[in-house]
């Protein structure tokens, strides 16, 4: 019975053991992606859903779209692209990229609509917007 609990405790501590000395440690963290155009229509309707599409670049393939952050002030609407980030070493750049997401508007009173769409930070670090104003009428 002895023999068999130390052959069990030998397999045990050699399928326990790694010989693999390297540490994969991952943080992520979140990061607005500038815009780089928007596809909105020329006129928007009240109480009709209307689809804005915005188009952005991910630096590398280590970003990944995260969702929209969406503020709303009076007949203002900011919104900014969040991406999460792995910071690990071998992200690899992306060339070329042109991303999109969507989000449905859904303007509930008439009047015009000011979208403020986040283009990165200036030199002073403020943040930029792409503004695009837009008319909401009955249809």
């Amino acid at each position: 019975m002895k023999k068999i609990l130390a052959l069990i405790g030998c397999i045990f501590l050699t399928l326990s053991c790694s010989t693999d000395t390297t540490t994969y440690e991952q943080t992520i963290r979140y990061e607005l992606i500038p815009t780089q155009s928007v596809v909105i229509d020329d006129v928007l309707y009240v109480g009709e859903e209307n689809i804005i599409t915005i188009k952005y670049s991910k630096p590398n393939n280590c970003y990944g779209f995260n969702g929209l952050i969406y503020e709303k002030e009076g007949n203002t609407r900011t919104i900014g692209v969040q991406n999460y980030v792995l910071e690990k070493p071998d992200c690899q750049p992306i060339s070329n990229d042109v991303s999109q997401t969507s989000f449905n508007f859904l303007p509930e009173t008439i009047g015009t609509y000011t979208f403020k769409f986040y283009q990165g930070k200036d030199a002073n670090g403020n943040n930029l917007f792409l503004e695009i104003q837009r008319d909401v009428v009955v249809r």
